[in-house]
């Protein structure tokens, strides 16, 4: 997805009245995909999803999304592989965000470090780790995609 595509993205997140971006890496090392746990204390505390975060204000949604994955596994970013779609939520304070999701290589998948989460897991197929209906459908786009 070329900058000018990604700035699109955010002028219709605006449009659409967008409260808080949220960008999400399915991380991919050789069709094992990455996935991060939420602490049990945290706003849907237990639930497995992809690591990423909220854009900052003044923040594009690429920089973002190679911010968080530093900041959520210590794994650095090698290629953004494919933009796998977006989903819209509110929050229970009642934000309406709306995240999108990248597939990514690491450079090496070695020394994770979770700073936000209690644990992560590299699956291969939906239905290692329960997942929310949204980021199931995301998943499945994706390994669907790597298959010959």
């Amino acid at each position: 997805m070329h900058l000018a595509e990604v700035a699109d993205l955010a002028r219709r997140d605006a449009a659409d009245g967008v409260q808080q971006q949220i960008v999400a890496a399915v991380i991919d090392a050789g069709g094992q995909v990455l996935l991060v746990r939420r602490r049990a204390a945290d706003s849907r505390g237990g639930e497995w999803e992809f690591p990423g975060g909220k854009v900052d204000p003044g923040e594009d949604l690429n920089t973002a999304l190679h911010r968080e994955v530093v900041e959520e596994t210590n794994l650095r970013i090698a290629e953004i592989t494919g933009y796998l779609g977006a989903f819209d939520y509110t929050t229970r304070s009642g934000t309406y965000n709306r995240q999108h999701t990248w597939s990514v290589t690491v450079a090496t998948t070695e020394n994770v470090r979770l700073t936000e989460h209690d644990a992560y897991a590299w699956v291969s197929t939906v239905d290692e780790i329960p997942l929310g209906s949204d980021l199931r459908k995301i998943l499945e786009k994706h390994l669907e995609a790597d298959r010959p």
